[in-house]
């Protein structure tokens, strides 16, 4: 396939930039990519700076970025705002996040060590404990925290 210099339509941006057209219209929903124009058919119509802004879009994701910290950083890249200390509180934001998911996938691997150890010790048995447990908690109602009374 021979190389788009731009414009670009909306499928030829999306295949330069190797996602799909959806992803394309989904960053037009969240404000952080729009098209230079429509054409006469009422086609989508994007410039050379379009790839380039959605390659820094993916960049961003692939480094850990949400989409409201990416809009930040293309408001910092375009020189809105202060750089350097808007930047250091997305990235210690997203440090704290990662730092929650790591404890929690460490609590889970614990548990599935847990299981798997359960499913080899009863396995001689021919029935499973750790499905037994799992149907005994899926048919357990939760109880219900105790309503707080309000004072009036």
């Amino acid at each position: 396939m021979p190389k788009v210099e731009g414009p670009y339509t909306i499928g030829q941006l999306a295949r330069a930039a190797g996602v799909p057209s959806s992803t394309l219209r989904y960053y037009e929903r969240s404000r952080l990519l729009r098209p230079d124009g429509r054409t006469g058919g009422n086609y989508r119509v994007y410039g050379a700076a379009a790839l380039e802004r959605l390659r820094f879009i993916r960049a961003a994701q692939a480094n850990g970025f949400t989409l409201d910290d990416i809009a930040a950083l293309l408001g910092f890249r375009e020189g809105r705002t202060a750089r350097c200390k808007a930047v250091q509180a997305l990235i210690e934001d997203r440090l704290s996040d990662l730092q929650q998911r790591m404890q929690q996938l460490r609590d889970l691997e614990a548990v599935l060590r847990s299981s798997l150890k359960m499913c080899q010790q009863f396995e001689r048995r021919g029935r499973c404990q750790v499905v037994d447990d799992l149907r005994r908690a899926s048919t357990t109602t939760p109880r219900r925290p105790a309503r707080r009374r309000v004072s009036e």
